[in-house]
């Protein structure tokens, strides 16, 4: 019988908030004016997730996978996604020896805590069905050998929109693995002047203090998964997601592992905060994140990402307005 998971204590909940808290302040040393998106990063991270981003060139993007595993002490690698890119290139190869008269694994760049999938929409969807494993099972098999990747393991890609030239659209198998789905935007006046004065003053991300190291995050993610959901919680949670699936525009709702994103993402965001529980409010802020890129519409509503994204948005916020909360 599956014992259920040890609750956190109050002060557990506030121990591990600070040290999240801390980590945060650290990347906001080279991410300036982004708190919230500093924030749904290590949401993602605690909840054992996934992070897709769709954005403009230069708003960031690199800098923050860089940041995160600066501050964390972690690896991390960046694979630039192109159409030639070959999912070998990403996984790894089995290579013979001659000598030795075996095969020995070379692990491709995947194998790091924190990788950066760059523009993941410029490649094949064969290349990109390469992480499909990797991001759900945390391996990689070659050859029929299973190769664990480092824990912790988060996969932060990104993407272009998807109606800019030379793109694959995700296949909905894929999107679905991203726990949250995102965008930077653009800095405020005050942020972007920050951010010269860092490049003028020589500021570099590897300079940024070290906060924590992996096995300060797996705590953490320990942590998170003992934030206690009491079932009136998990039965909004469930109403929630299924009120995307009947919603105007909307051809394929929210999946059950929607519902578990939502809920571990809940976790990790209590955790966050400072609490021992789970409350509404926190399944409301990460809906969207969490839910509105596993939306699968109608073809006469995906006109563009930008319509589309508004269709998709509606449709949460009209089953967060209306679905009763606890």
């Amino acid at each position: 019988m599956t014992q259920p998971a040890p609750r956190l204590s109050p002060e557990q909940a506030e121990q591990a908030a600070g040290r999240a808290a801390a980590i945060v302040a650290a990347v906001e040393g080279f991410i300036q004016g982004k708190r919230e998106t500093v924030e749904l990063s290590l949401t993602c991270l605690l909840a054992q997730g996934h992070l897709l981003i769709e954005d403009v060139p230069g708003v960031g993007k690199t800098s923050l996978a860089r940041s995160l595993a600066t501050a964390l002490g972690m690896s991390w690698h960046r694979i630039q996604f192109t159409p030639d890119l070959l999912p070998s290139d990403v996984t790894g190869v089995s290579v013979f020896h001659q000598v030795s008269q075996t095969f020995e694994f070379h692990p491709g760049p995947i194998f790091a805590s924190i990788v950066l999938a760059d523009e993941i929409n410029r490649a094949s969807p064969r290349t990109q069905s390469a992480l499909l494993e990797v991001m759900e099972e945390r391996t990689v098999t070659v050859d029929g050998t299973s190769h664990g990747v480092p824990q912790p393991f988060l996969v932060m890609a990104t993407q272009n929109p998807i109606d800019s030239e030379g793109t694959f659209p995700l296949p909905e198998a894929q999107l679905d693995r991203f726990l949250m789905s995102i965008s930077i935007g653009y800095p405020d006046a005050a942020a972007e002047a920050r951010v010269l004065a860092n490049a003028h003053d020589g500021v570099r991300i590897d300079a940024l203090p070290h906060v924590g190291d992996p096995r300060d995050v797996l705590d953490l993610i320990d942590a998170a998964k003992s934030v206690f959901v009491d079932a009136a919680v998990i039965d909004y949670i469930v109403a929630l997601v299924a009120a995307t699936r009947d919603a105007p525009g909307v051809r394929l709702g929210a999946s059950p592992r929607g519902s578990v994103g939502l809920m571990r993402a809940a976790q990790a965001s209590a955790l966050m905060a400072g609490r021992s529980y789970v409350v509404p409010a926190d399944a409301q802020r990460l809906a969207v994140p969490v839910l509105a890129h596993r939306l699968i519409l109608d073809e006469n509503e995906a006109v563009d990402s930008t319509a589309a994204f508004r269709v998709r948005t509606d449709a949460i916020g009209a089953a967060v307005d209306t679905v009763p909360a606890p």
